[in-house]
């Protein structure tokens, strides 16, 4: 029986340790954070031996779920040398135990299929239960969660740290403030300072509009205390391409902005962030005579992130595996270059990348113009990694709608791009713009909203 296997780990506890709680982890918290087991403090750690197989299934994909995978594998065999993870292992000084355990057939509920990889996850706990353990089973999974809570076991999500609380109070970039109709016109002649104005940023653009006449505006981006606003200047041409809307050219000034090295654009399909992003890199790489920060290439990558079937499981080589990926990138170059051959050239020559993020990871880059596309899919952890990899003389753009989310273990305001905005909002290095209105066609713009 499981109770004389596993003495160690079941065995009832009495005194003050009767107060200790037993988390039973699901396989995509440990997907999600590898450094969740060090988030219940002196509370012990279950593994159900299901999630040990589950987690063994994921270790190949290239995305950040197969990256977790990979890293609690090592995690877990490290705690392994240090003792019996079927007894338990100390997870580290002041910390609880980490052991893994098996359920037995009993604990499976009535109406339950036994072969089910989440049934077995709560029959784990409700045996855990029965030797006295004060079970809570954490799981981002609602349906186990609902589960779980059919059959009496305390469950609970696994709570990511947010950004914000909700997507609408996500910093938007853009501040609408009512001035006076001397101000308006004391910002033409260049030698308007906003004073006694709360809550504003390096970088933060600002609408002007007269209290008296609400047609009376003027665009201007805030650069700091005591300093002019500065007027924004509108541009001509981008490799072809012009702004149609004020949130565009907003977005071209920071593109074009020398002393901003770190740029997020948020914004619905067929908003045009992407695609004012590679022309103003194209203008930035390939015109760099033109322009007083010339940089050496311009690389354009996004997330490999699944909407289906994984990666291992497309045919061709790896180049070709990763062609859905980066064809939407394709799709925009050859757009802005209007003539493919001229692109093949720039890309055979290097001074255009574009590739997948997996191997984007563990580069240093220096003195690019680098677009990183899709990072609403990225965790915390991974667009950290990315951007501790840019050199000097490096600027990277990050774009993505955070309502458009298809990676499972982020959500609308946990997600890495929203973490950027909103941890970078402060710094003179930044800036950020969010787009609202779809410039992609009438038909693309009217999907957005009413589909």
């Amino acid at each position: 029986m499981l109770g004389t296997i596993y003495i160690g780990a079941f065995a009832p506890q009495t005194g003050e340790l009767s107060m200790k709680k037993t988390y039973v982890l699901d396989t995509n918290v440990f997907l999600t954070d590898t450094a969740s087991i060090k988030s219940y403090g002196r509370n012990d750690i279950v593994i159900p031996t299901v999630v040990l197989d589950e987690i063994d299934k994921h270790k190949h994909r290239q995305d950040t779920a197969g990256l977790n995978a990979r890293k609690i594998n090592r995690i877990l065999d490290h705690y392994r040398t240090s003792g019996s993870l079927s007894k338990g292992v100390r997870i580290d000084k002041g910390k609880g135990l980490i052991y893994v355990a098996a359920y037995e057939m009993q604990d499976i509920p009535i109406g339950f299929k036994a072969e089910d990889s989440d049934n077995k996850i709560v029959a784990t706990a409700l045996t855990l239960q029965r030797h006295g353990k004060k079970v809570v089973l954490v799981s981002r999974d609602l349906n186990l969660r609902v589960k779980a809570d059919s059959v009496g076991i305390d469950c609970q999500d696994y709570d990511l740290d947010k950004a914000v609380e909700t997507p609408e109070e996500l910093f938007s970039g853009l501040r609408v403030i009512e001035v006076t109709d001397e101000d308006v016109d004391k910002f033409y002649t260049g030698n308007l300072v906003l004073e006694n104005i709360s809550f504003l940023y390096p970088n933060q653009f600002i609408l002007l509009q007269s209290k008296t006449n609400e047609k009376k505006t003027a665009l201007c981006k805030y650069t700091g205390e005591q300093e002019p606003v500065k007027k924004i200047v509108p541009h001509k041409d981008t490799w072809g391409v012009r702004a149609r809307n004020k949130e565009q050219e907003f977005a071209l000034d920071l593109l074009f902005d020398e002393n901003v090295h770190i740029i997020s654009l948020v914004g619905r399909a067929g908003s045009g962030k992407t695609l004012l992003s590679i022309a103003a890199g194209l203008e930035q790489v390939i015109n760099s005579q033109a322009h007083k920060k010339g940089y050496q290439k311009l690389i354009v990558t996004r997330p490999v992130q699944p909407m289906g079937r994984d990666i291992g499981f497309l045919p061709g080589t790896i180049e070709e595996k990763m062609m859905p990926w980066v064809a939407p990138i394709r799709d925009n170059l050859e757009h802005l270059f209007g003539d493919k051959a001229a692109m093949e050239m720039y890309m055979e020559q290097g001074i255009i990348e574009v590739e997948a993020m997996t191997y984007i990871r563990g580069r240093s880059i220096s003195n690019a113009f680098i677009i990183l596309d899709e990072a609403q899919n990225l965790t915390t952890h991974e667009l950290k990694t990315i951007i501790t990899r840019v050199g000097e003389g490096t600027k990277i753009i990050l774009t993505g709608d955070i309502q458009q989310i298809d990676n499972s273990y982020v959500d609308a305001t946990s997600n890495g791009l929203a973490y950027a905005v909103e941890k970078f909002k402060q710094y003179k290095i930044s800036g950020h713009v969010t787009l609202n209105k779809g410039e992609r066609s009438k038909l693309a713009t009217l999907a957005a909203e009413i589909l």
